[in-house]
């Protein structure tokens, strides 16, 4: 018989990568279309954040696979970390 905890083994999680954030007056977002440009907060040498239930879990390097982008993972985070980026 299997456990609990094999059974969640199996359960699909959303998960999302973060490539930065931006504070943008209601203003400048009501001035956007298509060409519009927003700047992010981090650098593009800078790890984007994989982000799974809204917690960043890891962070890593955007790569290509076949025609499809992809995050090659750099750093696991720690346990305590993770909750400190609660989203």
């Amino acid at each position: 018989s299997s456990s609990p905890f094999e059974l969640l083994l199996d359960v699909d999680l959303p998960v999302s990568i973060s490539f930065g954030r931006a504070l943008v007056p209601l203003k400048e977002i009501l001035k956007l279309n298509s060409g519009s440009i927003v700047e992010l907060d981090r650098a593009v040498t800078e790890p984007v954040e994989v982000i799974v239930n809204n917690c960043v879990i890891a962070r890593g390097e955007v790569v290509v696979v076949e025609g499809n982008y992809g995050v090659r993972i750099q750093q696991i985070i720690s346990r305590n970390d993770r909750l400190k980026t609660m989203r």
